[in-house]
């Protein structure tokens, strides 16, 4: 059977850098920390008090408000973001075999903040069970791929892929498989999150998985630096319209990249740690190289997991050099979450767009935050330190990991 070609023909994001793509991008290559102050929630009690939250965000300058008491704030970026892509993909729903038209969507933990708001309002009515009739349908994971197909009519394929911080690229990949084989034209995909708030917050700093640099909060997330301390926590969505090649020659589409190969691998090691030496990670960008069937050197940018944590900065680095050798000298390489946040389980969708916009304006955007590399990384390579540069992007890979030992890599060509 011959596989069909898979191409991304819309984009949408709302980030802490900017709440569509082109904000998002002009922030991306400027450089720009989303970290700030927390307002989602009075975090004075907390030790991390700064988070990388979407800017300037009012519900009610995209939903009724009727709307907003049933969509959970993971499940309005979601469609924030698909609504942008698809105006972006300049698709005529009318005129769209809408069975042939699905959605897959990631999130790693779905509707956090309205279950800590029922189970709230649960104890403070002395454990009366007067519970919202929208409570289950606001917080379940795959209600924001539930929500952007009856928004939008598409019929197709529908489901929710939940795999951490991998959710997104796990989704990215399911479309593209799907499309592969035929069984479908078009796709809206990616993934969104919302996690800042009270638990969220409390839940990441028992862990000790995320920064508490309250005093330079701007700085805080730095991959690669030796005074990295954890991850910053972000929200958002991103968004991907990924379509069958002739189908989107054939309607005139605009084409950013191709989805030209993927991997997924799992490190079976540890529940939150990487393995040391980045096994998993290895592996993951192999199988996506030969999925890809393209030789090392074809690589040009990978835009890495890069959390800015002790642990998983030093393994990801020693996988690259493990994969691409001498080659991996010659490729740029940057850390994105140095300014977004770590979005979690739309981590993969926000850095997939990174990866496209890359190769369309070729253009490596930084990894920012660098003051004193860690020791134990390798210096000689190019991690696109504290500002942007140009060079050919011709072929660009996103790697995502996630809690469980989750490997997703995504890899994007020029159309050829």
């Amino acid at each position: 059977m011959e596989l069909k070609r898979v191409v991304v023909t819309g984009l949408g994001a709302i980030t802490p850098l900017g709440n569509n793509l082109a904000e998002y991008w002009n922030s991306l290559k400027n450089g720009v920390s989303g970290a700030a102050p927390i307002t989602r929630f009075d975090a004075v009690k907390h030790k991390t008090k700064f988070a990388c939250e979407v800017k300037g965000y009012n519900a009610l300058d995209h939903f009724e408000r009727k709307e907003t008491k049933k969509l959970d704030l993971f499940t309005q970026f979601a469609l924030i973001a698909a609504k942008e892509a698809i105006l972006d993909a300049n698709i005529d729903l009318e005129a769209t075999d809408l069975y042939r038209a699905g959605v897959i969507w990631g999130s790693g933990i779905g509707g956090l903040d309205t279950i800590s708001q029922e189970i709230t309002s649960y104890v403070k009515g002395n454990f009366v069970p007067r519970f919202s009739p929208f409570f289950v349908p606001k917080m379940i994971s795959d209600i924001a791929a539930g929500q952007i197909s009856m928004k939008f009519g598409l019929k197709g394929p529908n489901f929710a892929t939940v795999s951490a911080c991998a959710s997104s690229t796990n989704a990215i990949i399911d479309a593209c498989s799907y499309i592969r084989l035929g069984k479908a034209n078009i796709f809206v995909t990616g993934g969104s999150e919302a996690c800042i708030s009270a638990a969220g917050v409390a839940g990441f700093n028992s862990m000790r998985a995320i920064s508490v640099r309250n005093d330079d909060h701007k700085t805080a997330s730095r991959p690669f630096d030796t005074n990295r301390d954890g991850f910053v926590i972000g929200e958002g969505g991103g968004a991907l319209i990924l379509e069958e090649y002739e189908h989107a020659k054939k309607r005139g589409a605009k084409i950013y990249a191709e989805v030209i190969g993927s991997g997924m691998s799992a490190d079976a090691y540890h529940l939150t740690a990487p393995h040391p030496e980045g096994e998993g990670a290895i592996r993951v960008m192999q199988y996506a190289l030969e999925d890809a069937n393209l030789k090392i050197e074809d690589i040009d940018y990978i835009n890495v997991h890069g959390t800015s944590t002790p642990l998983g900065d030093v393994a990801e680095v020693k996988a690259i050099q493990k994969v691409f050798g001498d080659h991996a000298y010659k490729l740029s390489i940057s850390a994105t979450k140095s300014m977004t946040g770590h979005l979690l389980g739309a981590a993969g969708a926000v850095e997939s767009i990174a990866a496209i916009m890359a190769i369309n304006h070729n253009i490596i955007p930084p990894t920012i935050n660098q003051f004193n590399l860690d020791p134990n990384i390798d210096s000689k390579l190019d991690f696109t330190f504290n500002k942007s540069k140009e060079r050919e992007v011709r072929t660009a890979m996103s790697n995502t990991f996630g809690f469980g030992g989750h490997n997703a890599t995504a890899v994007f060509t020029k159309i050829r």
